[in-house]
């Protein structure tokens, strides 16, 4: 079975998030999403979340790509989700191009294209307006 994993925070759910996790399941078999934690996106990335982790895992869960969700809770877990989860495929956005080559000794490490025209950040802009 070949395993493959992606990060993320997944916070108002929309089809560029669909569109990744669609790609990405079809790298593997099985597909780990390690979601930020709401102390790891406030701490770490100073963003504030519109719904809680709790809300974003069971988001996450419903989608038919999805296999298993696990807490990101520090920049540095990658590699040991990686080791401990036999993990063959690193998977992110390709706005994080080449921030996580240091995986490659351990796993194939892929930068998927952006859905064009949609992001969290745009969404809350636009609502803002």
């Amino acid at each position: 079975m070949k395993k493959v994993i992606t990060y993320g925070t997944f916070d108002l759910l929309h089809y560029g998030h669909i569109n990744l996790l669609r790609r990405a399941k079809e790298l593997g078999d099985y597909l780990i999403v390690a979601l930020s934690t709401d102390e790891f996106n406030w701490n770490e990335k100073q963003k504030k979340c519109y719904f809680t982790y709790e809300e974003r895992k069971k988001l996450l869960e419903a989608i038919r790509y999805v296999d298993l969700v696990i807490p990101e809770e520090n920049w540095e877990q990658k590699r040991s989700d990686v080791k401990e989860f036999r993990v063959d495929t690193f998977v992110m956005g390709d706005d994080w191009e080449g921030k996580f080559d240091f995986l490659k000794d351990i796993c194939e490490v892929v930068y998927l294209p952006r859905t064009p025209d949609i992001s969290t950040t745009q969404i809350k802009t636009d609502l803002g307006k």
